[in-house]
């Protein structure tokens, strides 16, 4: 399985959002990177990303599952980008910090903390169950 990370702006949209989506989820879009586009292109349905609250807040909120694979975004009037639909699965019990991230020796290679841009990220699968432990939960 593979593990991602995906960036939302809490103001625009936050982990309670998402939870509020409920079971039927929503869908992941907006994204206009190239390099984003590539990652939610190789997204497949059952795979597991981070919910990252970027901004000021900077902290990994919760658990969602890919529910629907990429498709054409009907926001983007070029027709160039996609979007994939998430659901809830998991909240953290305690939000990972960026800070935690940086300090923690298993995580240094994670894109976030070299490419903190990018709002698609792949994640491995050790720093998968690296940042769920500091987030107080078992690998899900």
């Amino acid at each position: 399985m593979a593990y991602w990370l995906l960036k939302s702006e809490p103001g625009s949209w936050s982990w309670d959002d998402q939870l509020k989506a409920g079971v039927k989820g929503t869908f992941w879009e907006g994204v206009r990177n190239h390099l984003a586009k590539k990652h939610l292109m190789a997204m497949k349905n059952g795979e597991r990303a981070f919910f990252y609250h970027s901004g000021d807040e900077k902290r990994i909120m919760g658990i969602v599952e890919i529910i629907g694979e990429y498709e054409p975004d009907p926001t983007d009037a070029t027709g160039k980008f996609g979007m994939i639909r998430v659901k809830a699965l998991a909240p953290m019990p305690s939000p990972v910090r960026l800070q935690q991230c940086k300090a923690d020796k298993k995580l240094t290679k994670m894109v976030l903390l070299h490419n903190s841009r990018l709002s698609v990220q792949p994640v491995t699968g050790e720093q998968w169950t690296a940042a769920c432990r500091l987030g107080g939960l078992n690998k899900v």
